[in-house]
C-alpha cells in the first residue's frame, strides 16, 4: 500500500499519508466541472495532493492552493506538488481550515473537497486513519460554511460525501445559499446500491443535472463510462 502510485502524467507518494490514494478522490478530481475555466483552485483536506494534482493536469488555473492539518500528509503532498510537472501552480498550507479562513482573504473559483467522513462509531487501529477518516477531523457544516466565504461569486464548489448524507448536506448548503448544480450518484456495480454523491455547487439556484454512474460489470472489469471519465489519469483500466 506504500508504493507510490504511478498515474499516466504526475507520480503520487503515499507512505506517510493514513489515507492512501482511493477511488473517491481520483473520481471527484476527474468529475469536477472545469467548463467555467477558473483562475483560482482551493482543495480542502488535500491527503497525497491528488485532486489538485488532477486538476492541474485537466485545467489552465493559475493559481492551485491546498491544505491539510496532518502533519505528514501536509510534509508529502508538498513532495508530491514539487515533483510534478505544475509544480509551480501548486502550493499547500499546513493549517486548519478555520486557520485559513480567517487569514486568506482571496476567493477561489473552483473549491473542491474529499472530506473526512464517518458518521459511523468505529475505529481502526491506525490513530492516523481514523482522524483522516473520522466526521470529528472536518465537520460537513464547517466545511460548508467554510466554502460561503472562500468561494468567488461566480465560483463552483465540488464535493464526494456518502450517499446517505446527500439529503442533509444540501438543506445545510441551502442555509449558506449554496444550491446544487449537478449530482452524481456512484454505485460499485450495477446491482449494489449507491454509495457515494458527487455533488457541485454555486451560488444560482438552478436545475439540477441528475447524473449516474457504475464503477464494475464485474471484479476489475470496468463500465465504459468510468474508463472514460478517468481514461486521462490511470496507466491501466
Amino acid at each position: 500500500m506504500n508504493q507510490p502510485f504511478k498515474f499516466k502524467k504526475f507520480t503520487v507518494a503515499q507512505d506517510r499519508c493514513a489515507m492512501k490514494i482511493g477511488t473517491d478522490g481520483v473520481l471527484l478530481g476527474a468529475w469536477t466541472s472545469i467548463k467555467h475555466t477558473p483562475f483560482s483552485i482551493l482543495d480542502i483536506g488535500a491527503g497525497t495532493g491528488i485532486i489538485a494534482l488532477q486538476l492541474a493536469q485537466r485545467s489552465n488555473a493559475e493559481l492551485i492552493d491546498a491544505i491539510e492539518i496532518d502533519e505528514n500528509a501536509y510534509e508529502q503532498c508538498v513532495d508530491n506538488f514539487e515533483n510534478a510537472a505544475w509544480g509551480d501552480r501548486l502550493f499547500c498550507y499546513h493549517a486548519s481550515l478555520d486557520e485559513f479562513v480567517d487569514e486568506i482573504e482571496d476567493k477561489y473559483d473552483l473549491i473542491v473537497s474529499n472530506p473526512p467522513f464517518y458518521s459511523e462509531d468505529y475505529k481502526t487501529t491506525s490513530e492516523a486513519r481514523d482522524l483522516a477518516r473520522f466526521n470529528e477531523a472536518l465537520p460537513f457544516d464547517e466545511l460548508i460554511t467554510s466554502v460561503s466565504r472562500l468561494l468567488s461569486d461566480e465560483g463552483i464548489f465540488s464535493v464526494i460525501i456518502p450517499k446517505k448524507e446527500e439529503e442533509n448536506f444540501i438543506k445545510m448548503a441551502a442555509k449558506v445559499n449554496l444550491f446544487p448544480k449537478r449530482i452524481c450518484s456512484v454505485r460499485g456495480t450495477e446491482t449494489s446500491e449507491i454509495k457515494r454523491s458527487m455533488l457541485e455547487f454555486s451560488f444560482t439556484e438552478t436545475t439540477v443535472d441528475l447524473e449516474n454512474l457504475t464503477l464494475e460489470i464485474s471484479r476489475h472489469k470496468y463500465t465504459e463510462d468510468y474508463k472514460k471519465l478517468v481514461a486521462d489519469f490511470y496507466l491501466k483500466m
